[in-house]
């Protein structure tokens, strides 16, 4: 579930994987600084071209963003209550523009290179930090991003079966509980193969 790559020869897919989070990473920061809509829609427009640069189908591209159209019309009525609709608006398109983001650079960008490049990145604080596990841990979430919003999809796919498509309880509740498990199972099936990043490093850089 969490392996989501999707194989094709662009130029999105062959820019260096590093590169690829570094911009992810640049573009999480920026978005929550920008106040000009405008901006947003044209980093928008941007990210979605990018789909279209890298070959990925319209269907496969729109199918990263559905998923979370729930989640995002709740935030965007949680938002109106607290602040604004001008704030509802800019948070729920800069979530939307983020989820993109991390789907095109998980459907370009095969696991073991964003696992090598995060190594490489935080390699310089090595001293402080378990670089191979933080590596992993940073991986994952990138690529939870879009799968989370499959969960979301499915449980309420499920409970529209129930008829409690509107009850936001009977959604929010299986999609966190589905989500640590599917956490929790991962670490485990990591375990049951007595899997350390830093000895699958260390290994690595033997053979060589």
């Amino acid at each position: 579930m969490i392996s989501l790559y999707y194989p094709a020869t662009s130029p999105v897919h062959k820019l260096a994987a590093g590169i690829k989070v570094l911009l992810l990473l640049i573009l999480g920061t920026v978005l929550f600084q920008v106040e000009q809509i405008e901006i947003l829609v044209g980093v928008a427009v941007l990210v979605v071209s990018l789909y279209g640069v890298a070959k990925i189908p319209f269907k496969l591209a729109f199918g990263q963003l559905r998923p979370a159209l729930y989640l995002l019309a709740i935030v965007f009525i949680a938002q109106i209550f607290i602040s604004d609709l001008e704030t509802a608006i800019f948070v729920v398109l800069r979530f939307a523009i983020l989820i993109l983001a991390a789907s095109l650079v998980t459907l370009t960008t095969m696991m073991s290179d964003m696992i090598a490049a995060l190594e490489k990145g935080l390699s310089l604080f090595q001293r402080w930090i378990p670089v191979a596990k933080v590596s992993l841990a940073l991986s994952l979430t990138i690529r939870f991003i879009p799968v989370i919003g499959v969960i979301t999809q499915e449980v309420r796919e499920a409970q529209r079966v129930r008829g409690m498509e509107r009850n936001l309880f009977a959604i929010f509740m299986p999609t966190i509980i589905r989500t640590l498990k599917m956490g929790t199972e991962i670490a485990e099936a990591l375990d049951a193969r007595s899997f350390d990043a830093e000895d699958e490093i260390s290994t690595g850089k033997s053979k060589k």
